[in-house]
């Protein structure tokens, strides 16, 4: 243990914790090992998606600066789960170093904020081009796009470091087994044994509104955008702007619901085996970034053609040997 300076109000601090939850999950290599298969998807996916968006300048547009920005933050938030979790359930090595833990906590909150918001930004850009189509290059540019993504990321990057490093503060003098996955806040927290008011309060504060203000902002835009679609006389025009939406849609779905799901069971108390909540948290974290980048790849047709441009050239510059 590492002990504070002050002799009667010393801060503990353990050498590291002990990652246990999942440990009693029947048959849990093989799980890790699906779920390694989905992140070795994830980064394929996200990496080609990233450098079609960043080679193609057809595609430097708000859209596919916000598109390109999720696939980042879904390559990273992947990144920071699955080779601790290979760590950990594979090669049997559950310790993580107190400071590696905090990095970890940082690294995965982070990301799931910027998810959550990036989800948001999408909706903005759809909100633009379907509510003001005639003012939509004026007021959804690139500059401003690159403002709001960079906005949106030095404040979630403030406010889980504030949060995170708000644990420095308190001892740990009891267990040093985790129980979660990862390093998760609220499981680290329960091993303290100090005043925790502050950092629940801080902790509960920030998951509702990185959680609750993306979504009511998400709930809003697509009012806007009904209304919008509704005003249209043409069925084709309402048809194709609704269509529009469909890729975003998706990704809402996919990254909100199971969230909702275990906050709504969470808050009327429907008690479950612990292991089934982080079974659902691990899948939906790590389904999430991996089907992004489908979803744009097959629903979007500017990213289709590209891909579809891009195999056409390499076709073209290799061709068959026997063709000679």
């Amino acid at each position: 243990m590492q002990n504070g300076n002050s002799a009667n109000n010393s801060i503990i601090h353990p050498a590291g914790f002990y990652i246990v939850g999942l440990s009693s999950v029947p048959y849990i290599n093989i799980y890790v090992m699906f779920l390694t298969v989905l992140f070795v998807i994830t980064v394929i996916c996200n990496v080609f998606l990233i450098t079609i968006i960043y080679y193609d300048h057809r595609l430097h547009v708000p859209k596919f600066m916000a598109v390109g920005n999720l696939a980042l933050v879904d390559l990273i938030l992947s990144t920071s789960l699955v080779p601790a979790m290979i760590k950990i359930y594979l090669l049997l090595d559950n310790f993580v170093s107190f400071k590696l833990c905090l990095v970890q906590m940082f690294m995965y909150y982070n990301f799931v904020s910027l998810e959550s918001f990036s989800i948001c930004i999408l909706s903005y850009d759809r909100f633009i081009a379907i509510c003001l189509p005639l003012r939509q290059e004026s007021i959804n540019t690139n500059t401003r796009m690159a403002y709001i993504i960079g906005a949106v990321w030095l404040f979630c990057i403030f406010m889980l470091i504030y949060t995170v490093t708000s644990i420095l503060t308190v001892s740990f003098c009891y267990s040093l087994e985790v129980n979660s996955y990862f390093c998760d806040f609220a499981p680290v927290l329960l091993l303290a044994c100090n005043d925790m008011t502050h950092q629940w309060i801080l902790g509960t504060t920030l998951s509702m509104a990185f959680i609750v203000v993306p979504l009511t902002f998400i709930f809003f835009t697509y009012i806007g955008i009904l209304i919008a679609v509704f005003r249209m006389k043409n069925n084709q025009s309402r048809y194709k702007a609704l269509a529009t939406c469909t890729e975003h849609l998706l990704l809402v779905t996919f990254f909100y619901i199971p969230i909702l799901i275990i906050c709504i069971l969470s808050f009327f108390e429907v008690f479950w085996d612990p292991n089934v909540g982080l079974v659902c948290l691990s899948l939906s974290s790590l389904i999430t970034p991996c089907v992004n980048p489908i979803i744009y790849s097959l629903k979007t047709k500017e990213i289709r053609s590209r891909i579809h441009s891009l195999l056409t050239h390499k076709l073209s510059v290799h061709p068959h040997k026997n063709a000679h």
